[in-house]
């Protein structure tokens, strides 16, 4: 088991332990999984199936709920052109 920690940003951001492929797998060549492209009745591409290999795991847990900012650390994005020499009122 390869371990490695991860920022989630879901309803809440948080800090994960999750498992990660070994890169030099010969099976799946460090992507986790092998996937199979199949098609539809006509030929054409319909989707990829994907099968997870034996050295990754979806193993996943939660360490650390992490605290909203408060509303003024938070970051504002400013929609106004830099480059223009217009005072901004």
């Amino acid at each position: 088991m390869r371990l490695r920690l991860q920022l989630t940003g879901w309803s809440r951001r948080t800090l994960i332990l999750i498992d990660t492929p070994r890169p030099n797998c010969p099976n799946c060549e460090g992507d986790g999984g092998i996937g199979c492209d199949y098609g539809d009745h006509e030929g054409e591409y319909a989707g990829t199936d994907w099968e997870p290999c034996d050295c990754w795991t979806e193993w996943r847990r939660t360490l650390l709920p992490l605290p909203r900012l408060p509303r003024l650390l938070r970051r504002r994005v400013d929609h106004r052109d830099p480059w223009s020499n217009e005072p901004p009122f």
